[in-house]
Protein backbone atom coordinates (compact mmCIF):
# COMPACT_ATOMS: atom_id res chain seq x y z
CA UNK A 1 0.00 0.00 0.00
CA UNK A 2 1.57 3.24 -1.23
CA UNK A 3 1.44 6.59 1.00
CA UNK A 4 -1.50 8.06 -1.43
CA UNK A 5 -4.19 5.33 -0.69
CA UNK A 6 -6.16 6.74 1.73
CA UNK A 7 -9.00 3.99 1.90
CA UNK A 8 -9.78 2.94 5.08
CA UNK A 9 -12.64 2.07 7.40
CA UNK A 10 -13.07 3.86 10.03
CA UNK A 11 -14.53 1.70 13.17
CA UNK A 12 -15.44 2.63 17.07
CA UNK A 13 -15.76 -0.94 18.63
CA UNK A 14 -17.38 -1.16 21.64
CA UNK A 15 -16.12 -3.27 24.49
CA UNK A 16 -17.19 -4.25 28.10
CA UNK A 17 -14.71 -5.83 30.66
CA UNK A 18 -15.46 -8.99 32.93
CA UNK A 19 -16.04 -5.74 35.95
CA UNK A 20 -18.49 -4.02 33.73
CA UNK A 21 -16.09 -1.39 32.49
CA UNK A 22 -17.34 -0.20 28.96
CA UNK A 23 -15.53 1.67 26.65
CA UNK A 24 -14.72 2.06 22.88
CA UNK A 25 -11.76 0.72 21.09
CA UNK A 26 -11.24 3.17 18.08
CA UNK A 27 -9.77 1.96 14.92
CA UNK A 28 -8.60 2.90 11.74
CA UNK A 29 -8.05 0.01 9.62
CA UNK A 30 -6.58 0.16 5.83
CA UNK A 31 -7.80 -1.71 2.84
CA UNK A 32 -5.14 -4.15 2.97
CA UNK A 33 -2.89 -3.72 6.18
CA UNK A 34 0.38 -4.78 6.20
CA UNK A 35 0.46 -4.40 10.16
CA UNK A 36 -1.65 -3.52 13.20
CA UNK A 37 -0.70 -1.32 15.98
CA UNK A 38 -2.42 -1.53 19.50
CA UNK A 39 -1.95 2.03 20.76
CA UNK A 40 -2.09 3.41 24.68
CA UNK A 41 -2.37 6.93 25.24
CA UNK A 42 -0.87 9.30 27.50
CA UNK A 43 -2.20 9.37 31.25
CA UNK A 44 -5.41 11.74 30.51
CA UNK A 45 -5.64 11.93 27.13
CA UNK A 46 -8.69 10.41 24.95
CA UNK A 47 -8.28 8.10 22.25
CA UNK A 48 -9.50 10.33 19.94
CA UNK A 49 -6.86 12.91 20.56
CA UNK A 50 -4.77 9.92 18.42
CA UNK A 51 -6.60 9.98 15.20
CA UNK A 52 -4.14 12.22 13.57
CA UNK A 53 -1.23 9.70 14.11
CA UNK A 54 -3.81 7.00 13.13
CA UNK A 55 -5.06 8.55 10.31
CA UNK A 56 -1.60 9.38 9.33
CA UNK A 57 -0.46 5.15 10.05
CA UNK A 58 -3.39 3.59 8.06
CA UNK A 59 -2.23 6.16 5.33
CA UNK A 60 0.97 3.97 5.21
CA UNK A 61 -0.61 0.15 5.71
CA UNK A 62 -1.19 -0.20 9.43
CA UNK A 63 -3.82 -0.60 11.13
CA UNK A 64 -4.19 1.41 14.28
CA UNK A 65 -6.84 -0.11 17.34
CA UNK A 66 -6.53 3.10 20.01
CA UNK A 67 -6.83 2.23 23.28
CA UNK A 68 -9.47 3.94 25.79
CA UNK A 69 -7.99 4.46 29.60
CA UNK A 70 -10.30 3.87 31.86
CA UNK A 71 -11.85 7.11 33.43
CA UNK A 72 -11.13 8.93 30.29
CA UNK A 73 -12.94 9.92 26.92
CA UNK A 74 -15.26 7.16 26.33
CA UNK A 75 -14.85 5.33 29.20
CA UNK A 76 -18.29 4.50 31.69
CA UNK A 77 -16.07 5.54 34.48
CA UNK A 78 -14.69 8.45 36.19
CA UNK A 79 -12.62 8.49 38.87
CA UNK A 80 -13.90 9.34 42.84
CA UNK A 81 -13.83 8.24 45.86
CA UNK A 82 -16.40 4.85 45.36
CA UNK A 83 -14.56 4.16 41.96
CA UNK A 84 -11.43 3.12 42.06
CA UNK A 85 -8.38 1.02 39.95
CA UNK A 86 -5.26 0.73 39.44
CA UNK A 87 -2.65 -1.17 36.96
CA UNK A 88 -4.42 -4.67 37.76
CA UNK A 89 -7.49 -3.56 36.10
CA UNK A 90 -5.67 -1.52 33.28
CA UNK A 91 -3.52 -4.45 32.78
CA UNK A 92 -4.89 -7.21 34.18
CA UNK A 93 -8.47 -6.50 32.50
CA UNK A 94 -8.67 -3.89 29.73
CA UNK A 95 -5.45 -3.88 27.89
CA UNK A 96 -6.33 -8.11 27.16
CA UNK A 97 -9.64 -6.79 25.98
CA UNK A 98 -8.58 -4.21 23.65
CA UNK A 99 -5.32 -6.45 22.13
CA UNK A 100 -8.37 -9.38 21.66
CA UNK A 101 -10.42 -6.89 20.13
CA UNK A 102 -7.53 -5.90 17.47
CA UNK A 103 -6.52 -9.74 17.12
CA UNK A 104 -10.29 -11.18 16.55
CA UNK A 105 -10.13 -8.82 13.71
CA UNK A 106 -6.84 -9.08 11.99
CA UNK A 107 -5.40 -12.37 12.97
CA UNK A 108 -2.74 -13.26 10.12
CA UNK A 109 -0.61 -9.97 9.55
CA UNK A 110 2.39 -8.90 12.29
CA UNK A 111 1.20 -7.29 15.13
CA UNK A 112 2.85 -4.43 17.35
CA UNK A 113 1.87 -2.54 20.59
CA UNK A 114 3.23 0.98 21.69
CA UNK A 115 2.20 4.12 23.61
CA UNK A 116 2.88 7.49 24.57
CA UNK A 117 4.20 8.34 27.76
CA UNK A 118 2.88 6.29 30.43
CA UNK A 119 0.90 4.92 27.90
CA UNK A 120 4.29 3.04 26.25
CA UNK A 121 5.36 2.37 29.86
CA UNK A 122 1.97 0.17 30.17
CA UNK A 123 2.44 -1.33 26.40
CA UNK A 124 5.88 -2.58 28.14
CA UNK A 125 4.26 -4.32 30.48
CA UNK A 126 1.27 -5.59 28.53
CA UNK A 127 4.35 -6.83 25.81
CA UNK A 128 5.88 -8.67 28.83
CA UNK A 129 2.44 -10.55 29.50
CA UNK A 130 2.30 -12.02 25.53
CA UNK A 131 5.45 -11.91 25.00
CA UNK A 132 5.34 -13.72 22.00
CA UNK A 133 2.30 -11.55 20.54
CA UNK A 134 4.30 -8.51 19.14
CA UNK A 135 6.61 -8.03 16.56
CA UNK A 136 7.90 -4.66 17.70
CA UNK A 137 7.48 -2.09 20.27
CA UNK A 138 6.54 1.46 19.49
CA UNK A 139 7.57 3.95 22.75
CA UNK A 140 7.04 7.78 21.61
CA UNK A 141 8.20 10.20 24.40
CA UNK A 142 7.74 7.93 26.98
CA UNK A 143 10.52 6.41 29.85
CA UNK A 144 10.18 4.96 33.31
CA UNK A 145 9.02 7.39 35.92
CA UNK A 146 11.71 6.35 38.51
CA UNK A 147 13.40 9.12 39.90
CA UNK A 148 16.88 8.78 39.49
CA UNK A 149 16.75 8.19 35.63
CA UNK A 150 16.08 12.29 35.46
CA UNK A 151 18.64 14.63 35.22
CA UNK A 152 19.31 16.62 37.94
CA UNK A 153 18.66 18.83 39.26
CA UNK A 154 14.84 17.71 38.75
CA UNK A 155 14.88 14.24 39.51
CA UNK A 156 15.69 14.94 42.93
CA UNK A 157 12.59 16.65 43.71
CA UNK A 158 10.34 14.14 41.91
CA UNK A 159 10.41 11.96 45.57
CA UNK A 160 8.76 14.57 46.89
CA UNK A 161 6.18 14.30 44.27
CA UNK A 162 6.22 10.66 44.24
CA UNK A 163 4.55 10.93 47.97
CA UNK A 164 2.46 14.24 47.72
CA UNK A 165 0.63 12.88 44.94
CA UNK A 166 -0.89 9.87 46.28
CA UNK A 167 -1.43 11.55 49.19
CA UNK A 168 -3.39 13.88 47.54
CA UNK A 169 -5.18 11.23 45.50
CA UNK A 170 -6.21 9.72 49.09
CA UNK A 171 -7.43 12.75 50.47
CA UNK A 172 -9.12 13.98 47.78
CA UNK A 173 -10.63 10.51 46.70
CA UNK A 174 -9.08 10.70 43.02
CA UNK A 175 -6.14 13.15 42.38
CA UNK A 176 -8.04 16.05 40.98
CA UNK A 177 -4.94 16.20 37.73
CA UNK A 178 -6.46 18.93 35.61
CA UNK A 179 -6.31 21.20 37.99
CA UNK A 180 -2.29 20.26 38.94
CA UNK A 181 -2.11 19.99 35.37
CA UNK A 182 -0.80 16.50 35.18
CA UNK A 183 -3.01 14.05 33.41
CA UNK A 184 -7.08 14.13 34.15
CA UNK A 185 -8.59 13.81 37.43
CA UNK A 186 -7.12 9.78 38.15
CA UNK A 187 -7.74 7.32 40.26
CA UNK A 188 -6.08 7.18 43.59
CA UNK A 189 -5.22 3.50 43.26
CA UNK A 190 -3.05 4.31 39.64
CA UNK A 191 -1.18 7.62 40.99
CA UNK A 192 -0.22 5.03 43.87
CA UNK A 193 1.32 2.20 41.26
CA UNK A 194 2.55 5.20 39.44
CA UNK A 195 4.28 6.60 42.32
CA UNK A 196 5.30 3.53 43.52
CA UNK A 197 7.67 2.75 40.49
CA UNK A 198 8.98 6.45 40.60
CA UNK A 199 10.48 5.59 44.04
CA UNK A 200 11.26 1.92 43.33
CA UNK A 201 12.24 1.75 39.73
CA UNK A 202 10.24 -1.96 39.95
CA UNK A 203 6.57 -2.26 37.78
CA UNK A 204 4.39 -3.98 40.29
CA UNK A 205 0.56 -3.82 40.11
CA UNK A 206 -1.33 -3.57 43.91
CA UNK A 207 -3.14 -6.62 44.18
CA UNK A 208 -2.05 -9.03 41.20
CA UNK A 209 0.65 -11.38 41.43
CA UNK A 210 2.26 -10.98 38.44
CA UNK A 211 6.22 -9.64 38.12
CA UNK A 212 5.82 -7.12 35.28
CA UNK A 213 9.97 -6.63 35.17
CA UNK A 214 10.06 -10.55 34.82
CA UNK A 215 7.90 -10.59 32.02
CA UNK A 216 9.61 -7.89 30.20
CA UNK A 217 12.53 -9.29 30.40
CA UNK A 218 11.04 -11.93 28.21
CA UNK A 219 10.44 -9.56 25.21
CA UNK A 220 12.13 -10.37 22.36
CA UNK A 221 10.61 -7.91 19.62
CA UNK A 222 12.78 -4.91 18.70
CA UNK A 223 11.90 -1.67 20.16
CA UNK A 224 11.57 2.32 18.82
CA UNK A 225 11.67 5.11 20.77
CA UNK A 226 11.12 8.04 19.53
CA UNK A 227 11.68 11.25 21.79
CA UNK A 228 11.45 15.13 21.59
CA UNK A 229 14.33 17.21 22.49
CA UNK A 230 11.99 19.75 24.49
CA UNK A 231 10.50 17.13 26.64
CA UNK A 232 11.54 17.54 30.71
CA UNK A 233 9.04 14.42 31.06
CA UNK A 234 10.70 11.95 28.94
CA UNK A 235 14.47 12.59 28.98
CA UNK A 236 16.32 9.48 26.87
CA UNK A 237 18.13 8.98 30.04
CA UNK A 238 14.57 7.83 31.25
CA UNK A 239 13.60 6.01 27.99
CA UNK A 240 16.91 4.06 27.94
CA UNK A 241 16.35 2.88 31.67
CA UNK A 242 12.51 1.52 30.37
CA UNK A 243 14.23 -0.21 27.43
CA UNK A 244 17.15 -1.54 29.92
CA UNK A 245 13.99 -3.65 30.87
CA UNK A 246 14.13 -5.46 28.14
CA UNK A 247 17.86 -6.58 27.46
CA UNK A 248 16.28 -9.32 25.10
CA UNK A 249 15.02 -6.55 22.35
CA UNK A 250 17.18 -4.49 20.19
CA UNK A 251 16.66 -1.21 20.59
CA UNK A 252 16.54 2.20 18.68
CA UNK A 253 16.09 6.20 19.62
CA UNK A 254 15.17 8.66 17.56
CA UNK A 255 15.13 12.55 18.89
CA UNK A 256 13.24 14.98 17.12
CA UNK A 257 13.72 18.50 17.57
CA UNK A 258 11.55 21.57 16.62
CA UNK A 259 12.67 21.84 13.01
CA UNK A 260 11.63 18.16 12.13
CA UNK A 261 8.67 17.98 14.03
CA UNK A 262 7.56 21.60 12.77
CA UNK A 263 6.24 22.35 16.22
CA UNK A 264 7.74 22.63 19.71
CA UNK A 265 9.33 19.91 20.47
CA UNK A 266 7.52 18.68 23.88
CA UNK A 267 5.68 16.12 25.28
CA UNK A 268 2.03 16.46 23.35
CA UNK A 269 2.52 19.11 20.49
CA UNK A 270 3.50 16.16 18.03
CA UNK A 271 -0.07 14.96 18.33
CA UNK A 272 -1.37 17.20 16.04
CA UNK A 273 1.44 17.24 13.68
CA UNK A 274 2.40 13.47 13.88
CA UNK A 275 4.10 12.96 10.14
CA UNK A 276 7.55 13.49 11.97
CA UNK A 277 7.17 10.69 14.77
CA UNK A 278 5.37 8.42 11.62
CA UNK A 279 8.36 8.60 9.83
CA UNK A 280 10.74 8.13 12.61
CA UNK A 281 9.13 5.05 13.65
CA UNK A 282 8.58 3.35 10.13
CA UNK A 283 12.07 4.43 9.16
Amino acid sequence: MNATDTSRLAEDIPLQSQDGHGYTLVARIPTHPVSALLWVPALGVAARHYLPFAEMLAARGIAVFVHEWRGNGSSSLRAGRHTDWGYRELLGTDLPLSHAAMRGRLRDIPHRVGGHSLGGQLAACHAGQAADAFASLWLVASGTPYWRTFPAPRGYALPFFYQFAPWLARACGALPGRRLGFGGDEARGLIRDWARVGLSGRYRAAGWPVDLDAGMRGVRAPVRGVLFDDDWLAPESSLRALMAKLPGSPALVTVLDHARLGARADHFAWMKQPAAVVDALLD
